[in-house]
């Protein structure tokens, strides 16, 4: 990168040459994962650009990933962040993840009928003293906790669930293997919330990291409520695409 002269006389800005020149040295592997990149000084120096733009194009990309920043010691080039389309999809999580190279696993913590919550069964809109199948995971991309999954579905409806190894299989497709269990629709309540015990223990992260909190409510072909769902991903190793395009009328 000391070889390459920032083109000063066209109108792209310093700052994103150098973000794009950065960036293609962490994707060709001349910055690997884990290792320091120059300092906000030395990049200064190098390019004779000022600190204020070397800063901008750290900065933006930090916020986009690619790099993470250490008190008092450096930057730092982060593994890249699981891209996924889990927001609009409807497609298992093993086979969202297997379509990015990436090895699935799911670790079964709890799989047992209990009394729901009262939210839980407002949403499925159960009947008084209504079970429900209670199913709690730890799912990974390459042995790396990503996601930690809290799921109620209605005894009543999904009894045959119980049969099934669900750190073996994925939950959808056990579910479409009944015409009135089969996940037909989604409803989902996006927000990002600061991390808790719950997730620094489960999730290796500290307690400075964000969680990206999903709520999902899962219907049928008869728009009856079959699952609700809470996902707390990992804010810094998960980002969600959304394609959304104009219909033509």
């Amino acid at each position: 990168m000391k070889q390459v002269v920032l083109d000063k006389s066209v109108p792209i800005p310093l700052y994103f040459q150098l973000k794009e020149l950065i960036l293609s040295e962490i994707k060709n592997g001349t910055y690997k994962i884990g290792s320091m990149i120059p300092t906000e000084s030395e990049l200064s120096e190098m390019f004779k650009i000022s600190r204020t733009t070397v800063r901008q194009a750290i900065t933006e990309l930090v916020q986009e990933g690619w790099l993470y920043r250490v008190k008092s010691k450096g930057t730092y080039v982060s593994k890249p962040k699981i891209n996924q389309s889990f927001v609009q999809a409807l497609g298992s999580f093993n086979d969202q993840i297997a379509q990015l190279g990436r090895t699935p696993h799911t670790e079964l913590l709890d799989f047992e009928l209990v009394d729901p919550p009262e939210y839980v069964a407002n949403e499925l809109k159960l009947d008084p003293n209504e079970k429900v199948i209670y199913i709690h995971r730890r799912r990974f991309a390459d042995d790396e906790p990503i996601v930690m999954v809290k799921t109620y579905l209605p005894y009543n409806k999904c009894s045959f669930v119980l049969n099934h190894d669900l750190a073996e299989e994925s939950l959808y497709p056990v579910l479409a293997t009944h015409d009135d269990t089969q996940i037909y629709k989604i409803r989902r309540y996006i927000e990002a919330v600061s991390a808790e015990d719950y997730d620094i223990q489960n999730l290796n992260i500290n307690s400075d990291k964000a969680i990206q909190q999903f709520l999902s409510i899962g219907y049928n072909a008869y728009d009856e409520p079959v699952e609700y769902s809470l996902a707390r991903y990992r804010g810094d190793r998960n980002r969600f695409e959304v394609i959304i395009s104009a219909n033509n009328q």
